[in-house]
């Protein structure tokens, strides 16, 4: 199946090998919680390439401040189950226990990473994604001081770079994403990219 929103697949589970083919095939799941697995490749796809990052004017004069200190790994549960509490104005989340599950399987296989922002050692932003190849698929992210999030994946690409990251899919546009560099790519751009990043 095949729906205009990029709705490709419904069912199945959240087993390690199935979630890492899904990523490398451009698809992520995407459903709430007592609803099946939904299985997602919207088109347009949004993206973020590192060497088209834009840092506005007010963002660099903040991180030249060091409001955060910036860490890898380090609390990647915490930082799931922050991006998993329900945003203000909203009742639920779409990351349910079994989401959190399996990422936490996948950061075990090594395969998940985090990066979090650090205030007085409370944790007050961050955000999490998958990792295959020279692609990061980016999850999610929370913020609960300015900027905190924005910060986190300036230094996901500019500091820790995983060594390898050359695109970050963010699979749907946000306003603050776009005007980081993100931008949209038609879907036979996207698995062309797709096919030099995971190989």
């Amino acid at each position: 199946m095949e729906d205009p929103n990029g709705l490709l697949a419904v069912g199945g589970d959240l087993a390690p090998e199935r979630l890492l083919n899904a990523y490398s095939s451009g698809i992520f799941p995407w459903y709430s919680d007592g609803e099946p697995i939904l299985w997602w490749s919207p088109a347009p796809r949004a993206v973020l390439f590192p060497a088209e990052l834009h840092i506005p004017r007010s963002l660099k004069k903040r991180i030249r401040q060091q409001p955060f200190k910036v860490t890898i790994n380090r609390a990647f549960a915490k930082v799931v189950s922050q991006c998993a509490a329900p945003r203000a104005q909203q009742s639920e989340t779409w990351i349910s226990a079994e989401m959190e599950a399996a990422y936490l399987r996948l950061h075990k296989l090594g395969y998940a990473h985090s990066v979090e922002c650090w205030q007085d050692d409370k944790l007050v932003g961050g955000l999490y994604g998958v990792l295959i190849g020279k692609l990061f698929c980016g999850e999610s992210m929370f913020s609960h001081a300015n900027d905190a999030s924005k910060i986190a994946l300036v230094s996901l690409l500019t500091e820790f770079k995983l060594n390898t990251i050359e695109m970050v899919d963010i699979q749907m546009m946000s306003d603050h994403l776009e005007k980081l560099g993100a931008r949209e790519i038609s879907r036979s751009e996207y698995k062309q990219q797709l096919n030099i990043m995971v190989g």
